[in-house]
């Protein structure tokens, strides 16, 4: 083997190697993460669950209710926790009894947002907007 042609495969070895050292970039596609996973295909609120949610507290206005300011709002999404320090209620007693959620999770009053919330991790299953009046 000739000596450039020796030094053209050791800079391509090189170069390979530096490539394989740099991190991917952040829009490169990655794999979810479990509890995205688990999320997606987990917990939601039934389709009858929601129309009890909306039913109670139109029978059952709460005063003084406002919504999150816009910024904090959007923060709210499945698969993600709650934002630290977010004002929160768990439900009214008369909710919980009316609509039951599985072992190990809470519907949880955000501003006007009713939130079905696992209990261990304060991941955020599913939401209802605008149904606290």
């Amino acid at each position: 083997m000739r000596a450039g042609t020796r030094g053209h495969l050791i800079m391509g070895a090189l170069a390979l190697s530096m490539l394989a050292s740099i991190p991917a970039r952040a829009g490169a596609q990655r794999r979810p993460n479990h509890a995205t996973v688990e999320v997606t295909a987990g917990i939601t609120l039934s389709v009858g669950q929601r129309e009890s949610i909306r039913s109670y507290y139109l029978a059952h206005p709460q005063k003084g209710v406002k919504p999150l300011p816009p910024g904090i709002r959007k923060k709210l999404a499945r698969g993600k926790p709650l934002p630290p320090g977010i004002a929160k209620q768990v439900a009214p007693e008369g909710l919980v009894r009316l609509v039951a959620v599985p072992p190990g999770y809470r519907l949880e009053e955000v501003g006007v947002d009713v939130l079905l919330v696992e209990v261990a991790t304060g991941i955020v299953h599913d939401i209802l907007m605008d149904v606290v009046h």
